[in-house]
C-alpha cells in the first residue's frame, strides 16, 4: 500500500463550469463521473450549467442503457463490470499524475467498444486508467455517451430541435472531446497533445472523431483497435415512425421512462433482425474514414491494429491441442477445408505465421484484418501523416491454447494484465504488456509507437507495408498476409455456400 487521501480542501481542480474534488490513490489523482454535457431525449448535447462551490468527483457515474441485457458469460476471456444506467450518461473519468496546469502531460482519451449499441467507460475491468497513467506519466480519460435507440434514432420529422437526433451519440463524443480541450490543462494535460483511442465500436468512434468537422482540432493522434469495419449503420427514420405509432404519438414516446422506452424499441424492432445502431451521414456527420477523409483527418497520425483470431476464437477450442502431433493438427484443417485446399492453406499460413501451429489457420480472422489493411492502404495512398500497424498474434494459455480474440490486447495496452487472469502467463505476459503499453505511450507522446521493448517499427507506406507482429517473438513483417487472407476467405465462403438460400 502506498497512499490515499481526499479532504474537504482537496484535491480540487477548476473546470470551465466549476470546481470538482477528486482523490489521490498512490501516484494518481482520480476524478470520476464528471459531467461534460447534458441533453434531453433525442436532443443535441449542451454544456452543463455552471455551479457554485465544489462538486464531488469521487465515484463513477451512470452509464448508458445497453441494447443487449447484461450477461456475465464469457468473463474469463473478457472480464466485465456492470453499473447503474441512465439516459443522463454524459460523463467521463480522469486519472492523472499531476494537477499542475503547467505539467503538459500527453492525454489519452479512451472510447469504449460494444459497437454503438452497448458497453461503457468502465464496462471492462481492463479499462481502468490508473496503471497506464502512473507508468506512462500520461493523463487518461474514459468517456460515457448515449447509445443505440437513445443515441441514434432519427426523429428529425418531429421537430427542428431533433434535426440531428440520429447522430446524438456521436455529438456527445464531440462534446466530451471539447470538454477535454477546454479543461484538461487544469488536470495536468496538454490540450494540444490528445490521442483518442478506441477498440471495436470504439474504433468506429475514433474514425468519427477524426473525420467530424465539429471535432476539428480536438484530436492530434488516433489509435483504432479491431474497429475498422467499413459496414454502415442503419437509417432509423422508419424505425422511429413505427415506435411513435406503437406508443400512440411522439409526446407519448417522450413521456415514457427510459426502461419502458427501451422495451418498446425492442418490441418494435423484434421482427427487423439485428439493428446496427450508429451515426449516418447528413450535413453534420460526413462519415468515417472509409466515406472519405477530411483534410483534417488526413493530417492525424494513426495506429491501426487487429487480433489474429478476433471473433472466431471465442467459441473454438481443441482439447489436447498441446499434446497433439503436427500431423494430427493438420488433419483438423483437412477435415474443415478438404485435404488439397487445406494443404495449400497451411503452406500459406506457415509462411505468414511460422511460429504458429495448424489450428490457428482454422480460427484465423480474415474479416477485421482485411478491413484494417483496406484502411492502411487507403492512408498509404495519401501519405499526409504516418500510419502504423500491428497484429496481436499471441496464443493464450486458455483451453490448451486459444488464439488472441477480440479485446484480448486491451489488458496489455492499459497495463492491467494483473487485473485479468488470462493475461498472466509468466514472463510472456509481462513482455507483451511492456511492448503494447509502451507503444501506446510512445505514440501518444511522440506520434510514433517505437519503444525500447520492440524491434525497429516503421510506418505502413506504399511499397513498405509494415505490420508489427506482437507475439512471443515480436517482429515487423512486410506485406506478409494478403494472399493468405484472400484464400482463407474464399474457403470460408465455399463452406458457407451450401447453407445459403438460393
Amino acid at each position: 500500500m502506498k497512499n490515499f487521501y481526499t479532504n474537504s480542501d482537496g484535491p480540487i481542480v477548476e473546470t470551465k463550469a466549476g470546481k470538482v474534488r477528486g482523490f489521490v490513490w498512490d501516484d494518481s489523482y482520480c476524478f470520476f463521473g464528471m459531467e461534460y454535457a447534458h441533453a434531453g431525449r433525442f436532443e443535441q448535447p449542451v454544456e452543463v450549467e455552471c455551479w457554485e462551490g465544489v462538486k464531488p468527483a469521487l465515484n463513477y457515474s451512470y452509464i448508458a442503457y445497453p441494447w443487449q441485457p447484461d450477461n456475465p458469460n464469457g468473463d474469463l476471456l473478457v472480464p466485465h463490470r456492470f453499473w447503474p444506467k441512465s439516459e443522463n450518461c454524459q460523463n467521463l473519468n480522469v486519472w492523472t499524475p499531476s494537477i499542475d496546469k503547467n505539467a503538459k502531460k500527453a492525454v489519452i482519451v479512451w472510447l469504449h467498444g460494444g459497437g454503438m449499441s452497448d458497453g461503457s467507460a468502465i464496462e471492462m475491468v481492463a479499462y481502468d486508467g490508473k496503471s497506464l497513467s502512473e507508468y506512462g506519466d500520461v493523463v487518461v480519460v474514459t468517456v460515457n455517451h448515449r447509445l443505440n435507440v437513445f443515441g441514434f434514432l432519427d426523429v428529425s420529422a418531429y421537430g427542428e430541435k431533433y434535426h440531428n437526433s440520429k447522430n446524438a451519440g456521436v455529438a456527445d463524443l464531440v462534446m466530451a472531446m471539447k470538454w477535454v480541450h477546454e479543461n484538461i490543462e487544469n488536470f495536468g494535460g496538454d490540450p494540444e497533445n490528445v490521442t483518442v483511442i478506441g477498440q471495436s465500436g470504439g474504433g468506429k468512434k475514433v474514425m468519427s472523431m477524426m473525420n467530424t468537422p465539429a471535432a476539428a482540432g480536438y484530436v492530434q493522434k488516433a489509435v483504432i483497435m479491431s474497429g475498422t469495419s467499413a459496414r454502415g449503420y442503419a437509417e432509423t427514420a422508419d424505425i422511429a415512425k413505427d415506435i411513435v405509432e406503437a406508443a400512440g404519438g411522439f409526446d407519448a414516446v417522450l413521456a415514457l421512462d427510459s426502461e419502458d422506452f427501451l422495451k418498446l424499441a425492442h418490441k418494435v424492432t423484434a421482427e427487423k433482425g439485428r439493428i446496427m445502431w450508429g451515426p449516418t451521414q447528413n450535413d453534420w456527420f460526413v462519415g468515417t474514414l472509409f466515406d472519405g477523409e477530411t483534410e483534417v483527418a488526413k493530417k492525424i497520425p494513426l495506429m491501426v491494429s487487429s487480433c489474429i483470431a478476433e471473433m472466431t476464437s471465442f467459441g473454438y477450442s481443441l482439447p489436447g491441442r498441446q499434446t497433439m502431433s503436427r500431423e494430427e493438427k493438420e488433419e483438423k484443417v483437412f477435415e474443415k477445408f478438404g485435404e488439397e485446399k487445406g494443404k495449400k492453406l497451411l503452406e500459406m499460413f506457415y509462411k505468414a505465421y511460422p511460429d504458429h501451429d495448424a489450428i490457428d489457420a482454422i480460427v484465423l480472422d480474415d474479416s477485421m484484418r482485411q478491413s484494417t489493411l483496406d484502411l492502411l492502404d487507403l492512408r498509404a495512398e495519401d501519405g499526409a501523416a504516418p500510419t502504423y500497424s500491428y497484429l496481436f498474434a499471441y496464443d493464450f494459455p486458455v483451453d490448451d491454447g486459444k488464439a488472441a480474440w477480440h479485446c484480448a490486447d486491451i489488458p496489455f495496452t492499459f497495463r492491467n494484465a494483473h487485473l485479468v487472469a488470462n493475461a498472466n502467463e509468466p514472463v510472456v505476459g509481462e513482455k507483451i504488456e511492456n511492448e503494447l503499453s509502451n507503444a501506446w505511450i510512445s505514440f501518444a507522446k511522440t506520434g510514433s509507437p517505437e519503444n525500447e521493448y520492440l524491434p525497429d517499427w516503421k510506418p505502413y507506406t506504399k511499397g513498405n507495408e509494415v505490420t508489427m507482429i506482437i507475439d512471443r517473438n515480436s517482429e515487423p513483417r512486410v506485406n506478409y498476409d494478403k494472399e493468405l487472407l484472400a484464400y482463407h476467405r474464399e474457403l470460408q465462403i465455399e463452406i458457407a455456400r451450401p447453407n445459403m438460400l438460393m
